[in-house]
């Protein structure tokens, strides 16, 4: 028998993915959801019975609250995600991304799952090696990290929580970004053949969306083992630098050319090597490789031509 399950923010790119394999899973499905960016990302999941959407802001405990009491499982997607949307609205960036949250886990009792993505941001430049797990000292460098640390945090007091702090994802979806760096990059590839990189040996880890609802459906499998934790999500193979990434890229657009700026900074500061070895001891491995997930954007990006499809 499905479960009841709240995703608020779920027309937002993760949840354009999830919602769908829910609804396939046999479960009802709530999205709340303000379509800030004028999405349509769930036109496809509307002829489903099981399927109900409400268009308001997360913040409205009134709207909010009414719609926690009914929920079996709550998964809270809403939240101005990235360093520069963060920084181009903080108000709304920690009312959204911290205070809401904070507000849902008081509204919710202890027997309703949560099950949230977080991002492994918060680690900063990891230890003296970039490298980094579970048990890393957390240094979070923007405004979006802290807020996310605090919510963390709060949600691992919590009883029957499961943090997933994901890598930076990648791959084609209904309600796309292109700002993400991977699918960045790619673009710019397609399109201008070409892209300056700063602070190239900058390291990061990877993940593809799709692999992201594969981790959230695995938890929910295995909820009972795996509940009161958080876990890297992340492929192990994919701890690259921008400079490896564009070699990646440039293996399948051989004409793509990247070219490493002798001066500048990259605003985002992140550099580090992230263990992803508890949650595939859990039983969980990533089904999508990087290489092919730039081959899905590059036939992607035949469809897609402007920047509309990005957070800033």
């Amino acid at each position: 028998m499905g479960l009841k399950i709240l995703v608020t923010g779920g027309a937002g790119y993760l949840g354009s993915i999830l919602v769908p394999e829910l609804l396939q899973a046999g479960h009802q499905v709530t999205v709340l959801d303000n379509f800030m960016f004028r999405q349509n990302s769930l036109a496809h999941v509307c002829y489903h019975p099981q399927f109900q959407l409400v268009r308001g802001d997360v913040r409205d405990e009134r709207v909010a609250n009414s719609l926690y009491q009914q929920a079996d499982v709550v998964f809270p997607l809403a939240a101005l995600v990235g360093a520069p949307l963060c920084q181009a609205d903080p108000i709304g960036a920690t009312t959204t991304n911290k205070d809401a949250v904070m507000a849902m886990f008081r509204a919710l009792s202890p027997q309703q799952w949560v099950i949230m993505p977080n991002t492994n941001s918060f680690y900063g430049s990891g230890d003296a090696n970039n490298y980094c797990d579970e048990n890393s000292p957390l240094k979070p460098i923007s405004r979006y990290a802290q807020d996310k640390l605090d919510v963390e945090l709060a949600l691992l007091e919590r009883d029957n929580s499961i943090s997933f702090r994901l890598a930076t994802v990648f791959g084609m979806a209904p309600r796309m970004r292109i700002d993400l760096l991977v699918n960045d990059f790619t673009y710019r590839a397609v399109n201008d053949r070409a892209v300056v990189l700063f602070e190239s040996h900058f390291k990061r880890n990877y993940i593809h969306i799709r692999d992201v609802t594969r981790a959230f459906m695995h938890g929910m499998d295995s909820f009972a083992t795996m509940r009161n934790n958080a876990y890297n999500v992340g492929l192990s193979d994919a701890n690259l630098s921008k400079l490896e990434l564009c070699q990646v890229i440039q293996k399948q657009l051989p004409k793509f050319v990247y070219v490493e700026a002798p001066i500048g900074e990259d605003p985002d500061k992140r550099n580090y090597i992230v263990s992803n070895a508890k949650i595939e001891a859990t039983g969980y491995k990533p089904a999508f490789s990087l290489a092919m997930g730039i081959g899905e954007l590059i036939k992607g990006y035949t469809m897609i031509r402007n920047t509309v499809y990005g957070n800033v």
